[in-house]
């Protein structure tokens, strides 16, 4: 175990290391959790507009669930591994970028990486016979703001591995869920 945390601080180390000052408002603006409001909005819109107004508000209960949830367990894991944030490493602070204005104090396993990925197959499945692509972008989009929480300093790469896995399982769970609760009306 001592070895794969020594190979996640080396990636860190390096994935981190690979950032610049010209990118760091971008990626400051890709892990800020109000960026992407109006890419919510418009799902909701296709949502609406594709499967009735019916549809959008089971949608809606079961996403508000999932993304409640998902972040519930997230918070446990933090607080059940206790895994410090790169930023409050010792071994790794001092070799690090640290882009982001704050660190939380633990990061296993990351909350951004695994609402994000949670609500990219959700929606992605949800639409998917509408917009063949949507799915694929959707978890391109959420990988994109994982990797932000390795750029900005807060998280270690396995700690967005797992959230993206976590998140991808919540989605798919909750995709079911709302299969179920809406009869297969949108199919």
């Amino acid at each position: 175990m001592d070895q794969i945390i020594t190979w996640d601080h080396d990636l860190f180390l390096f994935l981190n290391g690979l950032g610049s000052n010209d990118w760091d408002g971008f990626w400051l603006t890709v892990t800020d959790r109000f960026t992407f409001v109006p890419l919510y909005a418009l799902l909701l819109f296709l949502i609406y507009s594709k499967m009735g107004w019916s549809v959008l508000l089971r949608v809606v209960v079961v996403a508000a669930a999932m993304i409640l949830i998902t972040d519930q367990v997230t918070n446990l894991f933090k607080y059940g591994f206790e895994r410090l944030r790169p930023c409050r490493e010792p071994l790794v602070m001092d070799q690090m970028r640290m882009v982001a204005d704050h660190c939380g104090l633990y990061g296993f396993f990351s909350a951004h990486a695994s609402n994000t990925m949670a609500t990219a197959v959700l929606i992605g499945l949800l639409l998917r016979s509408h917009f063949k692509w949507l799915l694929t972008s959707l978890v391109l989009w959420s990988i994109m703001v994982a990797y932000s929480r390795i750029y900005v300093g807060v998280h270690y790469p396995i700690d967005v591995l797992c959230g993206l896995l976590f998140g991808a399982i919540s989605g798919w769970t909750f995709y079911k869920v709302l299969d179920k609760w809406t009869g297969r009306l949108y199919k």
